[in-house]
């Protein structure tokens, strides 16, 4: 039987799924932000997946893949050899993910950042310096995949981007974050002053719609019907499980703490979901989430930098982790799959927090030193929403006000 439509449903449910996620991401910055900023935070996550298509589509893919659609239907139909449009919807996959690296740097620049330059890191982003390195590890690109294996025993293993995804969105936002300043009125005289979030249903509604995009995002990263695996769907749901009560306990009952604690034992699994045991999957998760209270507040309050939702211990921190974890809990010696080395695992999850941070840093700071990227302090007091969209989250309420 040809199962090639099956594979097309099937990665078509997935990126339906991920592209949900879309969703979480924009409700769980809405909810953290304040009240003033909440349009802004809806409107940028979903224009950056607009923006994001069209440089994934037009560059991005390409630079990744070796893979265009400059063809006619008749022959893009039937691209690498597979039939029903497969590569198409390969593509709109993978740009679920791709998008998800704006969408993840938003949360740590958020309401103080322009609009228009925003874009223009986005397409940079996702054009270019993601699928650099997307195309390194799952593309095998320029022979890096080939010289770890040789060099160490396996080539580096991520089934579903806890480095080349969150990894890669946390560690390119550190650069923007500490290029951009913190909000005003965050620290003062040596305090850290305490910026409430707006709405925490907003932000339990965002956590939530990634949770259960996540299995898409990770079982459907298979890409065939095939390939599914209920180990990944068991690894997930354990993973989310530990992170989530590390954070409860860690954070303090801390409803922002517990919401996003689930969330770093997802982004931690991603790598290694598809070899380590079901048990492995639980620690991964819990010392995700525990590590995710822990990184906020030395980022926070330690290191002085004002990344508002948390992005860089959350995808940035536990994606590293994940990475790494997949070659300890990934061997058949903790009752793992194996094929996996911890040398591969720590030198290419390195080689990934290397090019985000460099990416981020340039393109950020070139950005920043050309046509700004910071609102002006008028606008930040105003907040982003009447400032930049000129409408309130609840123009009616406020027109009642006046």
């Amino acid at each position: 039987m040809n199962t090639a439509g099956f594979d097309v449903f099937f990665l078509t449910m997935g990126a339906a799924m991920v592209l949900a996620m879309h969703a979480g991401f924009a409700f769980l910055e809405a909810g953290t932000v304040r009240k003033k900023n909440q349009v802004n935070a809806l409107i940028r996550v979903l224009s950056d997946f607009g923006f994001s298509t069209v440089a994934y589509f037009f560059a991005g893919f390409s630079v990744a893949y070796g893979i265009n659609f400059f063809a006619p239907v008749s022959e893009i139909s039937v691209l690498g050899g597979k039939t029903n449009g497969y590569e198409m919807v390969h593509f709109f996959f993978l740009l679920t993910f791709a998008a998800a690296i704006p969408a993840i740097i938003s949360g740590g620049i958020t309401e103080r950042v322009r609009f228009w330059p925003n874009v223009l890191a986005t397409v940079l982003l996702v054009g270019l310096v993601y699928p650099f390195y997307e195309g390194l590890i799952w593309a095998g690109n320029y022979g890096y995949q080939a010289w770890l294996e040789s060099t160490f025993g396996a080539s580096f293993h991520d089934f579903a981007g806890s480095v080349v995804v969150h990894g890669m969105g946390g560690f390119i936002a550190l650069g923007a974050v500490i290029l951009l300043g913190a909000r005003k009125g965050r620290y003062s005289s040596g305090r850290v002053n305490a910026i409430l979030p707006s709405n925490i249903p907003f932000l339990a509604l965002g956590s939530w719609i990634l949770c259960v995009g996540w299995f898409g995002f990770n079982v459907m990263s298979a890409g065939n019907v095939e390939g599914a695996s209920g180990l990944v769907a068991m690894n997930s749901l354990l993973a989310m499980v530990g992170g989530l009560i590390a954070a409860l306990v860690a954070g303090r009952n801390d409803p922002g703490f517990v919401h996003n604690g689930a969330l770093a034992g997802l982004v931690a699994i991603c790598a290694g979901s598809d070899l380590v045991h079901p048990m492995g999957a639980l620690v991964i998760g819990a010392i995700a989430g525990a590590g995710f209270v822990y990184g906020f507040q030395l980022v926070q309050n330690r290191l002085g930098i004002d990344d508002v939702l948390g992005v860089v211990p959350l995808h940035g921190g536990a994606g590293v982790w994940g990475g790494i974890a997949a070659g300890i809990f990934g061997s058949t010696a903790l009752g793992g799959a194996g094929g996996v080395t911890f040398m591969s695992q720590l030198v290419g999850t390195l080689t990934g927090l290397g090019i985000a941070v460099a990416g981020g840093f340039l393109v950020y700071g070139a950005i920043k030193a050309t046509i700004g990227i910071r609102l002006s302090e008028e606008d930040e007091y105003q907040g982003a929403d009447l400032a930049i969209h000129k409408i309130s989250s609840n123009p009616e309420q406020d027109m009642a006000g006046h």
